[in-house]
């Protein structure tokens, strides 16, 4: 923590140095030193300053190496789903078959790219696509998800080393399950949205309390799934800025750009790749 110098003062009597300690959101607070722990330092008084432990905002991010060998050990691997684990955007897919495609995509376009918090963009998307229970089990029916090449065998590899595979994602419980069910992955391993219908099947909103429905909620479940299965090395997998902010609590992250490049994320990832058979080949290194 930075202490300004010109607010310190010596105090004779105790022959210690006061200087501001800052606590919450105030400066009233005063932490006395003794003069034993003020050196000189090049012509410059340098501050043995013992303040409390505070978590960094920021991380240093694995290296390529270091990103593979996690992946390698992994005891866990969350995949993001809308444009990484299937080739669409759920939510888009469900405003065309609605007729608003257009102005949903560009608000999708900014979430995922990080301009605007995820919560925001989520409650203005379906502002304007007001689906229906009805429309929603059509378009599972006529459109289903397509699945990405390539990540039904590297779930199925996962699983066969005893890697749990869970599915985080910003879109659709109902279409999430339907992706899940495709790949044996069980269903209380889905953490995505529910909306919320009226009776009639109209749309009433959707479920404000998921941590999914915001931004930083993907970090909070796999928060949650180390303390509650004991996973020390979890690895995060997906295309979006949501995805790449839940490392940490997620032990490395691994930015996917086979569907759709997002820029900031491939710039800010140390391992991106564009296809799931790269993870695979990791996989078969063992």
């Amino acid at each position: 923590m930075p202490v300004n110098l010109k607010l310190m003062s010596w105090n004779r009597a105790s022959g210690k140095w006061a200087v501001p300690h800052r606590l919450r959101s105030d400066w009233s607070s005063i932490q006395r030193f003794p003069s034993s722990s003020v050196s000189p330092f090049r012509g410059r008084l340098m501050l043995k300053l013992l303040v409390p432990y505070q978590r960094c905002p920021y991380h240093t991010m694995a290296s390529l190496s270091q990103t593979k060998e996690l992946f390698r050990r992994a005891d866990a691997v969350c995949f993001d789903v809308d444009s990484t684990v299937i080739k669409e955007e759920g939510i888009d897919e469900l405003a065309k078959f609605c007729g608003v495609g257009d102005a949903v995509t560009e608000m999708t376009r900014k979430a995922m790219g990080g301009s605007m918090t995820f919560k925001t963009a989520l409650t203005e998307r379906l502002s304007i696509i007001r689906c229906s229970r009805e429309q929603v089990n059509k378009l599972i029916t006529d459109h289903p998800p397509q699945l990405t090449p390539g990540i039904r065998e590297l779930v199925d590899h996962l699983h066969q080393r005893n890697i749990k595979v869970f599915l985080i994602s910003g879109g659709f419980r109902c279409i999430v399950e339907h992706v899940a069910t495709q790949l044996n992955i069980p269903l209380h391993h889905v953490y995505a949205n529910r909306l919320k219908f009226y009776f009639n099947g109209e749309y009433a909103g959707f479920d404000e309390s998921q941590p999914t429905a915001e931004s930083g909620g993907k970090g909070k479940v796999i928060s949650m799934l180390k303390e509650q299965y004991g996973f020390k090395t979890v690895v995060m997998i997906g295309d979006g800025a949501t995805d790449l902010e839940a490392s940490p609590p997620a032990s490395a992250f691994i930015g996917f750009g086979g569907n759709v490049v997002r820029q900031q994320v491939k710039e800010r990832s140390s391992w991106y790749v564009t296809s799931f058979g790269e993870l695979l080949k990791e996989l078969e290194k063992i």
